[in-house]
Parts: C-alpha cells; structure tokens; sequence
C-alpha cells in the first residue's frame, strides 16, 4: 500500500516546494493539493463535514501552480490534484494544464478530480449543480480526446469543438491516472465507468473497509472493467486501520494534514512517518 499527504496549501502555510522535498525525503509517495477557486461569501452551502468552514478554504493556492513548484524539487514523489474541480474549469485549458504537469514531471502526475459540494461557487462559474457530474463527464471525455489525438475534435451535451492541435501530449499513456473523488453510489459507479481509481473519503462510507473495496469490485464488474485501485482520502492515523486496509488491497492512504506553519507540519509528517514504520 502506497502513502500519500493531502493538505490545503496557503499564503501562511509550509511552502509547497518544502513541504513536497520533506515529503519524499519521508519516504511519502504523493502529495495532493485540493481546489476551490473562491468561496462565496453568501456561505448558503453547508461544510460537507459539519461546522464552520475552515479558513484554508477561502485562502488555498491555486493546484497547479502549487505541484508546479512541489515537481520542480523533487524526482520520485507523485505530485496530485485532490481534487481539481473539472466543472470549474474550461476542458481544453485544463487538457492543456495537466499534460504539461505531467511533461514538467517526467510522467508523475495523479489527476484527481471531482464535482464539488458548494453550489454557490459552481454557480459563479455559470455552472448549474443539478447537472454538474453530466458536464464533469463531458468535459473528461473532451479531455481524453485532447491527449490522446494529435488532431482532436469532440461533440458532446456540454461542450464542441472542430479539430484542434494540442502538445504536450502527456508523459503517461494515454493519459494521467484519473481519481475521481466521491462518496455516493452514484460516484462509485461513475468512477468505475469513467476513472482509472476511486478515491472515496472513508468516513463518509458505511460498512468495513473490506465491504466498501466490496462494492466497488461489484460496480467494476458491472462495467465490464477489471476491479481498479482504491485510494482512501483522509485516512484513519491508526495501526488498526491501515493494516485493515492493506489488507482489504486498498492501493493508498492518503493522510490528511493541517494546513500549519513549517515546523508544525514537518512534526506531522514524522508522525506519519512513524506510523508507516510500524506498519511495515
């Protein structure tokens, strides 16, 4: 099993190129930067995990930018979006964003995406909430099509467009590993038809770790695809848990850490890295 850090980035956080060189030095295999553009200052949308929304939401940098910076000083860590927010974006300036991260990269990029949880926000970006994992599927598909042809073209319910020339074209074939993130059963389902992995919060999943890995085989299956990775999203920090989980073949453990100052998140990360120790 793979271990990843995820963690909001900000203006008053460790600095991306430090955290990631401490990261790999650590023996981590990914870092994951989220998204939000903006956060509406209406604050109608409720905090999917209950409460006041944290302050890093409002003040996060932009993930690109960011893993641009995290890749340029290191040569083994796996730099990760999680998640981009596809329906926030335009398809082909994103097509164009990811595989020039993965050409800066050398092939180590991770795409993480999702739909997102605060409508206010799509809303600013002219999308309508209601259909946005339509639009996140139409959008993938446009995008798919950008990396794989050196002469694309794409007709779809949300977005067109004739033929198109694009490079880079992504180091990984055909594309970077898609993650989808969600917790339904409907995003299960559409990770298995769409995404490369399922990366799924845990504690926003019923049953066993054994019986979520479960039904994603099952909705894998369906698809006729062979059963695909499974990265948990802010996992558990206990021996307990994690050996449940490596047990059950869950690909990755992504830690969620806070968004602290230098000092304060190079402890983290050596806690974690403890706790990996003994789990070896």
């Amino acid at each position: 099993m793979e271990f990843g850090i995820v963690i909001f980035p900000t203006e008053y956080t460790i600095p991306p190129s430090v955290l990631a060189k401490e990261a790999e030095s650590r023996g981590f295999e990914s870092l994951f930067f989220p998204e939000h553009t903006h956060i509406p200052a209406s604050r109608l949308s409720p905090y999917p995990s209950g409460g006041d929304l944290p302050t890093e939401y409002s003040h996060t940098l932009d993930p690109f930018v960011a893993l641009s910076a995290a890749q340029a000083v290191t040569t083994t860590l796996k730099i990760a979006t999680g998640v981009a927010l596809v329906i926030e974006r335009d398809p082909i300036i994103l097509a164009k964003e990811v595989a020039s991260l993965d050409h800066l990269s050398e092939g180590r990029f991770l795409f993480g995406i999702g739909g997102g949880w605060n409508r206010e926000e799509m809303a600013n970006h002219g999308v309508d909430p209601r259909t946005r994992m339509a639009l996140l599927e139409d959008r993938v598909a446009a995008m798919k099509a950008i990396w794989r042809n050196d002469e694309a073209s794409y007709a779809g319910s949300f977005t067109s467009f004739e033929k198109v020339w694009s490079w880079p074209k992504p180091v990984q074939k055909p594309h970077p590993p898609i993650l989808l993130g969600g917790n339904s059963e409907q995003a299960l389902a559409r990770a298995a038809r769409i995404a490369d992995e399922w990366m799924p919060i845990p504690a926003r999943q019923q049953g066993t770790v054994k019986e979520i890995v479960s039904r994603f085989k099952i909705a894998c299956e369906k698809q006729d695809r062979e059963m695909l990775p499974i990265s948990f999203y802010g996992a558990e920090r206990n021996l307990r848990y994690l050996a449940e989980m490596e047990a059950a073949g869950v690909h990755r453990a992504i830690f969620w850490i806070a968004s602290e100052d230098t000092s304060k998140t190079l402890a983290t990360l050596d806690q974690l890295r403890d706790l990996v120790e003994q789990l070896s």
